[in-house]
């Protein structure tokens, strides 16, 4: 099926990288995105999309050209609706947003109801064109922040935040009943994104207190104390590896150099990795030299997190 996905803008490239993996991108706008998705209720495994649209057409991004496409698909509806529009700062139309929305409601034929709509029909102005549709799905950015990390029973600072594990999760291509390998879990904020896809998550760490905290956080969850360089589990056994590397002077490792571990553990993420699966590997130094020595690097992405630190994000095959 044929969606407009409405992407958020908290980073330019990552939105659309995740809905790569819902479905083929046909068209991207700033903070839209055309897919041809096989099976639109998957897409609800989405962080960085604010709602899933189904598509049925698109313009020039002008008053005139938007009137004229509603006239042309002549909507009827058989229940209550509302009519909502989105102006991305970059669109090229002048007309207000309520000016566009009474647009909407004079051209479809139904019942309008502004508080309590049975459905609406949404369009995302971006740039010089018109997405239109009906409203699908929207994501429930409310429960990522539920699981902020320092609502858990155990937190400590520096955690990745649920939006982002979230989308690493789907960067990798987990699906439900894949095993899902975090070899630095930590307190386990990866760990949970995937099991709430219903993946079977593995985790290991070699600081004993982290652990306990992720078991704190994550009672079922499978977690060992080992070395990431040296992982007890068998070759091509895992679907997918998600991992935020660690990094600083005081971190718990058995390596004699943090380049020593991130080879040495990037190596044993491929020999567990079954072969065509991917590992979403996140460093705050740039290690691609030392990936491509595993891996194929499909993606790279970069985070600024604050002034003294950029989170570089891999996708690796």
């Amino acid at each position: 099926m044929k969606l407009i996905l409405e992407l958020s803008g908290e980073h330019p490239t990552l939105p659309f990288s995740e809905a790569e993996c819902v479905g083929d991108i046909i068209k991207k706008g700033m903070q839209v995105a055309v897919v041809d998705c096989p099976v639109p209720k998957a897409t609800q495994r989405l962080a960085m999309t604010h709602s899933i649209i189904r598509y049925m057409g698109e313009c020039s991004a002008s008053y005139e050209s938007f009137a004229e496409m509603l006239e042309t698909l002549s909507i009827e509806s058989d229940v209550s609706f509302a009519g909502r529009v989105k102006k991305v700062s970059d669109t090229k139309i002048p007309d207000s947003q309520l000016e566009l929305e009474r647009c909407i409601g004079s051209h479809i034929k139904g019942k309008v109801s502004l508080s309590s709509p049975e459905r609406e029909y949404r369009a995302i102005f971006s740039g010089d064109i018109c997405y239109f549709g009906e409203v699908m799905y929207r994501i429930d950015r409310g429960g990522f922040e539920y699981r902020n990390p320092m609502r858990r029973a155990f937190f400590h600072p520096g955690v990745m935040m649920p939006v982002l594990a979230r989308t690493l999760v789907n960067l990798a291509q987990t699906k439900k009943g894949d095993v899902l390998l975090d070899p630095f879990c930590g307190t386990g904020g990866i760990l949970l994104e995937g099991m709430l896809l219903d993946a079977d998550v593995i985790g290991t760490d070699m600081d004993i207190s982290m652990l306990k905290g992720c078991l704190e956080n994550l009672p079922r969850a499978e977690v060992l104390k080992v070395d990431s360089t040296n992982l007890p589990i068998t070759d091509r056994s895992v679907d997918s590896v998600v991992t935020d590397l660690p990094y600083g002077q005081s971190v718990c490792i058995k390596a004699e150099s943090m380049n020593a571990l991130y080879n040495d553990s990037i190596s044993e993420m491929r020999r567990v990795l079954k072969k065509g699966k991917r590992a979403v590997v996140v460093t705050h130094v740039d290690v691609r030299e030392i990936a491509k020595k595993h891996f194929d690097i499909v993606q790279f992405h970069e985070q600024r997190v604050h002034k003294s630190l950029t989170r570089r994000i891999m996708v690796l095959e």
